[in-house]
């Protein structure tokens, strides 16, 4: 056999010296390509805080690319609402109802020692085109099932109503962070200048447990917190005085304007001056149009029908009122309506979804209260066209457990799996996703958590909840905290 001789190239990739050399260069280019890669993909991930302007700080601002949704209605059901007896269907519950939940022999929650695997005391029946079982509690948003996209396996990190509460409106069981509202505010403005960005109505039975916290600031400015105000309570110390006129008041007005620039030029720069000169300017402009949304006469009869707001129980006309109310804000560009449903200075259960002791005399009150109103407003938005480019979304503070509590009629404090739902701009529908147990008590498949959700809903409206941030007492604090992922499965 001729043995081929070996070239000159040859030779020098048979040299030991050369072959490590030429490999650590190898090495050093796949590396320095990793950074590169590392760095381009980073820049994606920096920190974004928007600029704004203190004398217009409520100023429309661009979004991280383009939104699904313009504007969010968020319904909180607060009290614990149960994802058993109302959209998640459990034919388990009905199969063992009695019987001792598997594993669970002596199981201890927030109040105590749980009993037996309790059936719901409401049928479930299949509803619209996709045969969605929902209860009868919820009859008539029932009837709205294929416009619906639930969240079966969502999750929480407190069985306790207040830090619940502070959880689901702000990412944190703490007090004193900023809700999901005053984030989008910060982040996004409004294009509405006579009506504030954010509102919370509050139901007609009072204020959540967490009351402020779930439309409050924390550590971002004031100004972009909540402003709550309701159909029966609305701003205080807007009407204009008997005594003065319209012309007068506009001229006043008009005046003040004035010596307020004149002031502010004589200290440019100074942007806390600017601020409270811009928040008294919208305080001003409330005046006029806070009275006009709140006005409610000028819907028809049909609308009024529509939503029961002539209902003979007081609380049931309220809530109505307050759902029209929702509708009206958003038509008018308002960015963010969170609209509360069930109050806590009542006492448990009394005025809100806390079903510890006698679950069915309680909810017998509550489902009526919130069904009929909060269909009328989903409707009234597809009708109108409104939730194309409007989030609507229905959450409570955790669910309840498939078993009434040891010598109780009512479900015990459920973190671990529970039901929320979206509707309108940029969600499948109708879709479910994710799912609990057979009972009902721990989410197992695609288990989402709060900040999954707030993820997502940021998304929505066009923004990165992991560019998103606020530098705080040296952190870069977001929403989502360092979690979070946009559940991308259940968006069109």
């Amino acid at each position: 056999m001729t043995t081929q001789p070996i070239s000159h190239h040859g030779r020098r990739l048979l040299d030991r010296r050369q072959f490590l050399a030429s490999t650590g260069m190898g090495a050093s280019t796949i590396a320095l390509a990793s950074l590169l890669h590392q760095d381009t993909a980073h820049a994606n991930d920096t920190p974004w805080r928007p600029t704004i302007d203190p004398a217009q700080p409520n100023a429309p601002r661009g979004t991280h690319y383009a939104p699904k949704a313009k504007r969010v209605i968020i319904l909180f059901c607060s009290g614990a609402c149960s994802h058993v007896d109302t959209f998640d269907y459990k034919p388990d519950l009905i199969k063992y109802h009695g019987k001792p939940m598997p594993g669970a022999d002596k199981l201890v929650t927030f109040q105590g020692e749980q009993g037996n695997l309790t059936k719901s005391p409401y049928k479930f029946k299949p509803r619209g085109q996709s045969g969605k079982h929902i209860s009868e509690l919820v009859d008539h948003l029932g009837e709205l099932a294929d416009d619906m996209c639930f969240l079966h396996a969502m999750t929480g990190k407190s069985n306790t109503h207040g830090p619940g509460e502070n959880y689901m409106s702000t990412g944190f069981t703490l007090d004193g962070f900023p809700s999901l509202g005053s984030w989008v505010n910060y982040a996004l403005g409004t294009e509405n200048q006579d009506l504030p960005a954010f509102v919370a109505i509050p139901d007609p039975r009072g204020v959540p447990q967490s009351s402020v916290n779930n439309w409050g600031p924390g550590f971002i400015p004031a100004v972009f917190q909540g402003t709550p105000f309701n159909a029966s309570k609305p701003i205080r110390n807007l009407a204009r005085p008997a005594s003065v006129t319209r012309s007068s008041d506009a001229a006043t007005r008009d005046f003040l304007k004035r010596l307020n620039d004149e002031h502010l030029k004589r200290f440019p720069g100074d942007t806390e001056l600017a601020a409270r000169i811009a928040s008294y300017e919208l305080a001003a402009k409330m005046q006029l149009s806070v009275p006009e949304v709140s006005d409610l006469s000028s819907e028809s009869a049909s609308t009024h029908a529509m939503y029961g707001t002539d209902s003979p129980d007081r609380v049931r006309a309220g809530f109505a009122r307050n759902c029209l109310l929702a509708r009206r804000l958003v038509e008018r560009g308002v960015r963010v309506v969170q609209l509360f449903n069930g109050a806590y200075a009542m006492g448990e259960g009394v005025g809100n979804w806390d079903g510890h002791k006698s679950l069915k005399k309680q909810y017998d009150i509550h489902g009526p209260i919130l069904d009929r109103p909060a269909t009328a407003l989903l409707r009234d938005l597809k009708q109108r066209g409104l939730l194309e480019d409007t989030l609507f979304v229905w959450t409570t503070e955790f669910g309840r457990m498939p078993t009434f509590q040891k010598g109780a009629s009512g479900r015990d404090h459920n973190p671990y799996g529970f039901t929320t739902w979206l509707a309108g701009a940029g969600v499948k529908a109708p879709f479910s996703f994710g799912a609990t147990d057979p009972f009902g008590h721990k989410a197992t498949d695609n288990i989402t958590s709060v900040h999954d959700f707030h993820a997502t809903i940021l998304h929505l409206l066009g923004l990165d909840h992991e560019r998103l941030s606020f530098y705080h007492n040296g952190i870069e604090r977001r929403l989502t905290d360092v979690h979070g992922r946009v559940i991308h499965e259940i968006l069109t």
